[in-house]
This record gives C-alpha cells, structure tokens and sequence, in this order.
C-alpha cells in the first residue's frame, strides 16, 4: 500500500492548488495517484464480491468516481473533489441501490462507509415504512454489536427532518429514525492508519459488520 502515501500526498497538493492548469501540468502523477487508488480498489472489490454477490458482475471501473467535480452541485469554484471515492453497490457507483464506499482524502478525512445517502423520495417512502413496519429488526439491526464497534456513531442523524415524515405521527416510537433522510454508517481514518498493511482488511470487515444494514435497505426497495 505504499502507493496510497504517493495517492494522498498528491490529493494533499490538489487541495493546495485546486485549478485546471495546476492539473494539466501535473496530469502524469495523477494518473500514477489513481493507479494506486484503483489497484486498492480492485483488491477491495475482489474480496467484497465473496460475501456479497450483488457485486459479483462488478468491475473496479464501475465502481470509480471522477474527480471532476460535477457542474450541477458546484459549491465552490474549485473544478476537483479533494478526495478519490468508489461506491461498491448493486448496479455500479451510479445506481440507487445500497451499498459500501470508500474514500481517500489526507488530513484525517479518509472514511469508510455503508448504506444509502438520500435516497429519491419513493425509495425513502418504502424505507421508513420496512422500519414502520419491522421496527423490531430494524433495532436489532442498528444497534447490532459488530456493526457498531466500526461504526460507533451508529446510524448519521445530522440529516433529518424537524418534524414528523407525512403519514406519520410525530409521538411514533420510532420518529427518531421515521425522520431520517439518510441511512448511512461511517467512520474516518487517519493517515496513518491508511498506510497500514491491514488498511484493506478492515475495510473489508467494516462492509461485513454493515452487510445486515445494506440487506434491510435493499430489501425494502426491493418491490419498486
């Protein structure tokens, strides 16, 4: 994994010089920093296909994001994202499935992650109602020991509706997750801990822990 250090020094650059002909004039050590970024991909995705065999059909380019940042959501006007990401899910990186993610970014921002991220609102409708109506699994599920000892903040809330989802009653027992807007675990990764050689291993067992949770999203909007 030593070209993972090559990969973030270079994202380290970017983030210092995030222009077009910054870029240009540095194109070959990005393409050698994406290179190192595919080839933990490609690792990643072997391993991730033997427990999970929607990814079976999946090749490491399907799972790649760009770097280019895309025009419809800029928020800034730097033209490149500070990190190298992939989305491991049913379909490729692209679809609505659920699924596992990676990212590389220095500075601590690196993280790994499973689920799904604001889901389109007939996906979200079906979602809150598999928690509605399997509310028991659904817990045993979020609060499961294996899961949270990688993901310790547990299910992310900072996304949520103030009040009550329509169609149910903001005294529900379970509102605090009916207002969830997102059903997504992660964590960050320090540099260091990038660079070990067990970097992939606990990836790879962070997805496993969260399987449970992509199967219960999955299955919910399974019937659209």
């Amino acid at each position: 994994m030593n070209d993972l250090a090559f990969a973030l020094d270079f994202l380290r650059q970017l983030h210092a010089n995030n222009s077009k002909p910054w870029m240009d004039a540095h194109r070959a050590d990005y393409h050698r920093a994406r290179g190192a970024f595919a080839g933990l991909v490609t690792q990643l995705l072997k391993r991730a296909q033997a427990f999970e065999p929607d990814l079976a059909p999946l090749s490491p380019a399907e799972t790649m994001y760009r770097i280019n940042k895309n025009d419809r959501f800029q928020q800034s006007d730097e033209p490149y994202k500070r990190h190298m990401a992939a989305g491991f899910k049913r379909g490729g990186r692209q679809s609505p499935w659920a699924g596992y993610f990676v990212a590389l970014e220095p500075g601590g921002e690196t993280y790994v992650g499973a689920g799904r991220w604001q889901p389109e609102p007939a996906q979200l409708a079906r979602i809150r109602q598999e928690i509605h109506y399997s509310a028991d699994a659904f817990h045993a599920m979020r609060q499961n020991a294996e899961l949270l000892r990688h993901f310790p903040a547990g299910l992310d809330q900072s996304n949520a509706l103030k009040t009550a989802p329509k169609g149910y009653d903001r005294d529900d027992p379970d509102i605090e997750w009916l207002r969830l807007k997102s059903f997504f675990v992660w964590r960050s990764i320090p540099d260091a801990d990038v660079l070990r050689p067990d970097f992939a291993d606990r990836v790879v067992a962070a997805w496993q822990a969260a399987q449970p949770l992509v199967h219960f999203l999955n299955h919910a909007v399974e019937g659209e």
